[in-house]
């Protein structure tokens, strides 16, 4: 008989008032937010006994709200931060991505049943689609290092592996207190660490509130011995427990990490991941509801997945587990990237106050340097890191190259419109296949996809292909176009653009594609569609009319280049990324040129591939899961936050939120237009 699945820990009881008698909430107005969409807003007010109260956790504050409900026979309702939090602990004052709502208890807590432990103690967990949604969540956390706390460098050292891993927490934790550990605990954690690993290093790991001075820890400089080894570098816990040969713990959530990363924790306290067969428990007495055998997946997907209210930042909703990864992903990179500061060098000053929110960090806003040699020199001197405009580099300058990203906004940048999205490049550029980028890299590895990885480029196409959504999308009535005949579409050019110069080859106008095109194809029925920019009298690339006779059928202008995909049969194209464009929307694409998307066995190639690209065959999925969500780094316009590609293309579906260019910046656009052939001054 199927077990019945437990209580839903976001399902409200909407007829009921949730007060609180803590002040914390009152200050918090995340939590008050979340709690608010999960149908359970917080007021003040006297209780009775049909109302809920609000407390955090087993806090000292919480009393107070325990004391009204056993007076008035209100039932509590225990408030957490979820498993995956913030960049930065919550003492730090960073609000929550999400909460535990508990109703019957409190998941750190194993003297009695809490909402987590019935649900992992009696729910199915047997949906594969559940499970396979673990399994690449679980995935991803380990592949973009994160944790509850994130504010930790990657690429940080750690020790030699071959240790053994003993967990610190901070004193007075609730989850110490309701295991009933204190610091004897501790130490008999590290005795038997000791024990069981005869001649092993030790290395005890400090908490990172420890380490931030929120709060002390058990063990200190005072216990290190010739074996034994205190570390406090805040390293990734997914280096770090890779690194282990066993891992010990009381209660720690690095505990529960570790179960991902292979191991099978030694646990001296009652933590909600003990007692399922997934962990070595030394005090599996106190754990007597528990004792069902459940898979990594399982737990995965009962702890993160179905237990937790989920909140996405950008969107201000709750959401699924996936929409929060995303939005921690992007937050998590840029503080990564950013913390060091910038100089930054070929940046024109329309576009600083874009890069500035896009790069700047808390106390090291970018500094805009003249050149780039000037930027190298800054940033060495004040230990930032420099990044210059692509096309202000020369080719053996050793530089973070920005350009912009792929989904760019509602608007032509030549018209000032800031980016949604930007790409740094520490290899070279996409755009310029003379030599190595890192999106060709990225491309390569993405030549095997997870399921899930595989799932998410298939669902961003699909929104992508349903929105009509390209680089600029600028909208436009589509022309009357012919009833019959193989429709190929010839996207024009900047033919100054660096694109062109450097990845064209021959031909290298828009001019010489046409005749490529019509030579090739004598039959068919030729668009072509000048570039935007061209169109606006902003940069060079127009064709006399008289030109274009016998090659172009049909000259496309004002129109949205992406709404014709759907109606043309091939693209022909040097470099233009509507031929990736149109990838998406699988129509056959002939390059003649080098594009970032060519030589991967995607495209009919008649240019000069690098032969470093032939290796890797990428599928449509693994090119557009590099492209657009590992490659570039996408800015929220309303919040002002990084996000995740998904929150970007939400934008560009609701054009009536997106902020649009202010009088000073149409003027200045329109004074671009009289000096086109001058653009050096403006780009």
């Amino acid at each position: 008989m199927q077990a019945p699945a437990a209580p839903d820990p976001a399902a409200p009881e909407m007829a009921r008032r949730v007060l609180y008698f803590n002040a914390g909430f009152l200050r918090q107005r995340r939590l008050r937010r979340i709690m608010a969409l999960a149908g359970y807003p917080l007021s003040l007010g006297r209780p009775g006994a049909d109302d809920l109260i609000a407390v955090w956790g087993q806090s000292p504050y919480a009393r107070r709200g325990e004391a009204m409900a056993a007076q008035s026979g209100a039932q509590l309702l225990r408030i957490e931060d979820a498993f995956l939090r913030s960049l930065n602990p919550g003492r730090a004052g960073e609000p929550p991505l999400g909460l535990l709502i508990d109703r019957t208890g409190v998941h750190f807590d194993a003297r009695t049943p809490s909402d987590l432990e019935t649900l992992l103690a009696t729910h199915p967990l047997d949906q594969t689609p559940l499970l396979d949604r673990a399994r690449e969540a679980a995935a991803r956390l380990s592949d973009s290092h994160l944790s509850k706390y994130n504010a930790f460098d990657p690429e940080a050292p750690c020790p030699d592996p071959g240790y053994v891993l003993v967990i610190d927490q901070t004193r007075g934790d609730a989850s110490l207190t309701a295991s009933g550990a204190d610091a004897n605990t501790f130490r008999e954690m590290l005795t038997f660490a000791q024990q069981e690993n005869p001649g092993a290093r030790i290395l005890i790991k400090t908490h990172p509130e420890t380490l931030a001075g929120h709060r002390p820890g058990h063990f200190s400089g005072a216990d290190e011995t010739d074996r034994i080894r205190l570390f406090s570098d805040p390293v990734s816990p997914w280096h770090l427990l890779s690194g282990a040969t066993a891992v010990y713990t009381v209660s720690s959530q690095l505990g529960f990490e570790a179960i991902f990363a292979g191991h099978r924790p030694h646990v001296f306290g009652q933590p909600f991941y003990a007692g399922w067969d997934l962990t070595e428990d030394r005090h599996p007495a106190a754990l007597p509801r528990r004792g069902r055998r459940l898979t990594r997946a399982q737990l995965f997907a009962g702890a993160m997945i179905l237990y937790p209210t989920w909140y996405d930042p950008d969107r201000d909703r709750l959401c699924p587990l996936e929409d929060t990864l995303g939005a921690l992903e992007a937050r998590t990179r840029a503080w990564r990237e950013d913390r060091h500061g910038w100089a930054a060098a070929g940046m024109r000053l329309w576009k600083r106050r874009a890069l500035q929110g896009f790069f700047g960090a808390k106390g090291r806003p970018v500094r805009f340097c003249r050149t780039v040699s000037d930027a190298t020199r800054f940033a060495a001197r004040t230990e930032r890191r420099a990044m210059a405009w692509a096309s202000a580099t020369a080719p053996d300058d050793d530089i973070l190259r920005v350009e912009d990203g792929f989904l760019r906004s509602r608007g032509l940048g030549a018209r000032l419109v800031p980016p949604l999205s930007l790409v740094c490049d520490d290899l070279g550029i996409y755009y310029d296949p003379t030599r190595e980028s890192r999106l060709e890299r990225l491309i390569a590895a993405r030549a095997d996809l997870r399921p899930g990885q595989f799932a998410r480029a298939e669902a961003l196409i699909r929104a992508l292909c349903d929105a009509g959504l390209s680089k600029y999308n600028l909208g436009g009535a589509l022309p009357a176009l012919p009833a019959s005949g193989h429709r190929i579409l010839v996207p024009g050019q900047v033919e100054d653009d660096a694109s062109i110069r450097l990845g064209a080859g021959d031909p290298a106008t828009n001019l010489g594609l046409l005749e490529h095109a019509r030579a090739a194809n004598p039959d068919a029925l030729i668009l072509f569609k000048p570039h935007p920019d061209v169109e606006a009298g902003l940069r060079p690339g127009a064709i006399p009319p008289g030109a274009l006779s016998g090659l172009a059928d049909h000259v496309l202008t004002a129109c949205d280049p992406a709404a014709l995909l759907d109606h043309v049969h091939e693209v022909w194209t040097m470099t233009s990324l509507l031929g990736f464009e149109a990838l998406l929307r699988g129509l056959p694409v002939t390059t003649t040129g080098a594009p970032f998307y060519a030589g991967w066995g995607l495209t009919s190639d008649l240019g000069r591939i690098p032969a470093r690209r032939g290796g890797a065959r990428p599928s449509l999925h693994g090119l557009v899961h590099a492209a657009l969500i590992d490659y570039p780094r996408y800015r929220d316009p309303l919040t002002g936050q990084p996000c995740a590609v998904e929150t970007i293309v939400a934008r560009l579906c609701a054009p009536n939120t997106l902020p649009t260019p202010g009088p000073a910046n149409r003027m200045l656009s329109k004074l671009q237009g009289l000096f086109a052939s001058q653009s050096w001054l403006w780009r």
